[in-house]
């Protein structure tokens, strides 16, 4: 209890300061210590409040300057203008943002307070110095990027194109003005235009993928033409593809997708380049069929295969007949050649026999007449001698 008897007691230690009220009127501000007075209609309170790198709201502060002028040495107050920001430092580390129209109260009894004030109206880059010194991320008043080397950006303030930034760290004030920084990737970006259902010249229903690349060449163009260039694009060679395929057959589409690409690409390329962007390759992936026409596409291919087979092998039954034919014309007009013809059959018919048995008996003929029938195969019939 802080009463005892007719005293009120309040301690109050060294990070701290107690405010006295009597009645809830300020009366003292309270140092460190054992703080006793005479109290007996207990009218008295303290309220104590930390100030080792404290703040306090700026109404109560308000109110302790007005009635304790002598203890407004333990209290700043920050109050920021329409175009000033003031970054606040308490013992030499920045460690609050005092916003443009706004004011706030630190205590400085133990602490060392410093206060930086910023015209923005003047400046609209953010210092490398007063960039170190805070967040930029979590500070409401900065608009801050980071631009990649393979990037680009634009500074737009209040609508208006300012500059092209270039890779690295930039931080700008958004102070009574709408700071906005667009990154633009300036690599090739691919582009997976997917399946869509488009219906021939001949009225089948097929399903087109498409690929292509874009690379942004005037980023200017690019951020101020449209919102979501990528998206824009993709419509684009939506609508390229859907009119290449309308006018023309399937199997126009089949024997011709080199002139089909061909004709996208010009198509989104002129368009294209009103966009601050350029097309890089196009071509289409797939061209995915119905079941029943993929069906009927199969067997149209599978008899032109069998078809061309049966052509190659009458070909070449053809070759095998003419060359016989000429063979033959050959043997016909040069006797040598057949015995040769004959030998060579005998050859590969001999290379086939695993035994032969000769038989030396009566009318067998043994060797002499294995010998001399095969002399007599090309010129005299089997029984008879040369000379017969």
């Amino acid at each position: 209890m802080p009463w005892s008897m007719f005293n009120f007691h309040q301690i109050v230690r060294d990070d701290e300061r107690g405010l006295l009220t009597r009645n809830g009127r300020i009366e003292k501000l309270i140092e460190p210590g054992r703080f006793s007075a005479f109290d007996p209609g207990r009218q008295l309170a303290v309220e104590v409040m930390k100030v080792v790198r404290g703040e306090l709201p700026v109404e109560r502060a308000l109110l302790i300057q007005r009635a304790l002028p002598e203890s407004a040495r333990d209290i700043e107050i920050v109050q920021v203008g329409a175009n000033e920001v003031a970054i606040v430092s308490l013992d030499g580390e920045p460690k609050h943002i005092v916003s443009p129209n706004t004011s706030r109260a630190f205590w400085k009894a133990i602490t060392a307070v410093a206060v930086e004030r910023i015209d923005t109206s003047t400046h609209l880059r953010v210092e490398r110095r007063h960039l170190d010194k805070i967040d930029a991320a979590k500070t409401p008043a900065i608009a801050s990027a980071l631009i990649e080397p393979h990037e680009t950006a634009l500074l737009i303030v209040d609508g208006e194109v300012k500059e092209r930034l270039g890779p690295g760290r930039h931080a700008f004030w958004a102070v009574a003005r709408t700071v906005r920084i667009a990154k633009v990737d300036l690599r090739p970006t691919p582009l997976e235009v997917t399946a869509q259902e488009i219906l021939t010249k001949d009225r089948v229903a097929i399903r087109v993928t498409l690929t292509a690349f874009f690379r942004v060449i005037d980023p200017e163009k690019a951020v101020l033409a449209s919102a979501d260039l990528a998206n824009t694009i993709y419509r684009l060679v939506q609508f390229a593809i859907r009119e290449a395929v309308a006018t023309r057959t399937l199997d126009e589409i089949l024997a011709a997708r080199d002139s089909i690409d061909t004709e996208v690409r010009g198509f989104v390329s002129e368009r294209v380049a009103a966009l601050g962007a350029e097309i890089g390759e196009i071509g289409v992936k797939d061209v995915i069929l119905p079941g029943d026409i993929r069906e009927l596409l199969n067997k149209v291919v599978e008899a032109e295969r069998v078809a061309k087979a049966n052509l190659i092998r009458r070909q070449e039954e053809t070759a095998a007949t003419r060359s016989l034919l000429n063979t033959a014309r050959l043997m016909e007009d040069n006797p040598l050649l057949l015995r040769l013809k004959e030998l060579e059959a005998l050859e590969r018919l001999v290379e086939k026999v695993g035994r032969i048995d000769l038989h030396a008996g009566d009318g067998a003929g043994g060797l002499q007449a294995l010998l001399s029938n095969l002399y007599r195969l090309s010129d005299a019939a089997p029984g008879k001698s040369k000379g017969e």
